[in-house]
């Protein structure tokens, strides 16, 4: 597990790697994470917006934007906490995810922007 904290806003990140299958006639490595958004600030907090950059061991760069997280925005009280699932594709059996989530301060409407960490892909059978 990964952690961050970023302006009272703590990021744990546990990843899995889920298998491997064909699309496209190529093989692709399914990796899933589970995020845990923690509000240790005395404010009460919005999230409206995330950006991932993903690498994979290929040099291959994708960037993923857009609002909230799989379809939510939560709001998140002092001392409250959001944790959600999703997944990413790789093209190797190696990679890494890292970025930012958009949110505001609802206290002072004041936007700031939380640091994921950077953490790591990996399928186990790559491994020495």
């Amino acid at each position: 597990m990964v952690q961050q904290i970023t302006k009272g806003i703590k990021i744990s990140v546990e990843t899995n790697f889920e298998g491997t299958f064909y699309k496209n006639y190529k093989i692709q490595f399914a990796y899933g994470y589970k995020v845990t958004i923690e509000n240790q600030s005395k404010d009460s907090v919005q999230l409206y917006a995330r950006e991932w950059i993903i690498l994979d061991a290929l040099n291959n760069k994708e960037l993923v934007s857009g609002e909230g997280v799989i379809g939510k925005k939560p709001v998140l009280k002092p001392g409250e906490s959001h944790t959600y699932t999703s997944g990413s594709l790789l093209t190797s059996p190696f990679g890494a995810m890292y970025g930012f989530y958009s949110m505001v301060n609802l206290a002072t409407t004041q936007k700031f922007k939380v640091a994921i960490p950077s953490f790591k892909l990996s399928a186990p059978f790559a491994l020495n």
